[in-house]
């Protein structure tokens, strides 16, 4: 039976022909993929597109946002400006909004 230290002396022998084989292997790999680039002209942009800082990469389907505009609730008889009730409420509504809600048709 071997020892601890025969082991041990076996494992780094072990893992450095695994750096060694890994490199070359790499190296082939690498001279591939050069090779494939330059037959179909690709760039690394092509493999790779850059991506923007905190956003993610763009999906296969382009969502469009559709922004729908509310028809106002409430209408200052004053100015005649109006309010959705979305949002941040204008000086104008005060505290009784009651009397200036818009009658619906």
């Amino acid at each position: 039976m071997a020892t601890y230290k025969q082991l041990l002396a076996e494992k780094e022998k072990i893992e450095a022909q695994l750096v060694e084989v890994r490199a070359t292997e790499v190296a082939g790999v690498i001279e591939q993929i050069r090779a494939l680039m330059a037959q179909y002209e690709l760039t690394a942009e092509d493999i790779a597109p850059k991506r923007r800082r905190g956003r993610p990469a763009a999906s296969a389907a382009p969502t469009e946002k559709i922004k729908v505009s509310l028809p106002p609730k409430y209408q200052d008889p004053k100015t005649g400006a109006t309010w959705t009730g979305r949002g941040r409420a204008p000086a104008w509504l005060g505290k009784n909004r009651d009397k200036f809600l818009i009658p619906e048709a």
